[in-house]
């Protein structure tokens, strides 16, 4: 009996330590965002960018230790959308407008809050709906890669772009990035992904390649990556309404669909 009386407070304080792990990188999470819109604020376009990037990779850290650890919940799951909405909502967009759109007046803080706007509908609908739907896919890009997807671009080219080109350039693709978190494009969320696995090998050279690549140029592997997830589902929803259209094939055009994943990428 006495063992028992001290064995239960630290099985407590064990239990309540995995519950709080999530919730750290969460917190981690929130501040990377925070710190962004604060470097934002002071021009330090490069840092900002890359704090975005380390948000994400928090935020894919938290919801894979959530599971594997088997301590999602409620409060988790909303704590870490709400972080979401800062460090996928308004740091990339703060970004944007401090690093190319500044200069455009209106038209350029019109459209850095359209990419928030969109990101707060992204985040809603995942809330929403991101239970009940296809483990293998999110309908919609993802908000961090979203985020990722500008940030790999700021982060590559940091210096301010005034000239007009670029500036129409950079707010089209801000404006694209926010329409396509609320569009109903199919992809992959490679939740299906599992190193544990017999067959896990098959992902072993793609994923060590893609580090090494980050490793020897960092700016130009992360731009590559991101546009390749970017354009992914797009491209497959072309690919597939070809065929369709010339060969007839039955089968329904997977870029389109209103599929998602409980997880940490809303």
């Amino acid at each position: 009996m006495h063992q028992d009386r001290h064995s239960r407070p630290r099985g407590r304080r064990a239990r309540r330590g995995i519950y709080l792990l999530p919730t750290l990188f969460t917190v981690g999470n929130l501040f990377a965002g925070y710190a962004s819109v604060v470097r934002s604020f002071q021009g330090a376009v490069e840092q900002a960018a890359l704090l975005i990037i380390v948000a994400g990779v928090l935020d894919a850290l938290d919801g894979r230790i959530a599971r594997l650890t088997g301590s999602t919940s409620e409060f988790g799951m909303e704590f870490d959308s709400l972080a979401d909405m800062v460090s996928f909502g308004v740091a990339p967009a703060m970004l944007a407008y401090r690093w190319a759109l500044e200069p455009l007046g209106r038209i350029g803080w019109v459209v850095a809050f359209i990419y928030v706007v969109c990101a707060a509908m992204r985040l809603a609908r995942f809330n929403i709906k991101g239970r009940i739907e296809d483990k293998r896919y999110f309908a919609g890009l993802p908000s961090p890669m979203a985020a990722g997807s500008l940030a790999t671009v700021a982060f590559a080219f940091p210096q301010p772009r005034t000239e007009s080109p670029a500036q129409v350039l950079l707010t089209l693709l801000t404006a694209l990035v926010g329409l396509l978190m609320i569009s109903r494009f199919r992809y992959r969320s490679f939740k299906e992904l599992d190193l544990g696995n017999r067959r896990s090998y098959v992902y072993v050279l793609p994923l060590a390649t893609v580090l090494v690549a980050i490793a020897i140029v960092p700016r130009w592997a992360m731009l590559t990556v991101a546009s390749l997830y970017l354009l992914s589902a797009p491209l497959t929803y072309v690919i597939s309404l070809v065929r369709r259209r010339v060969f007839g094939a039955a089968d329904e055009p997977v870029g389109h669909g209103e599929t998602s994943s409980r997880g940490a990428q809303g």
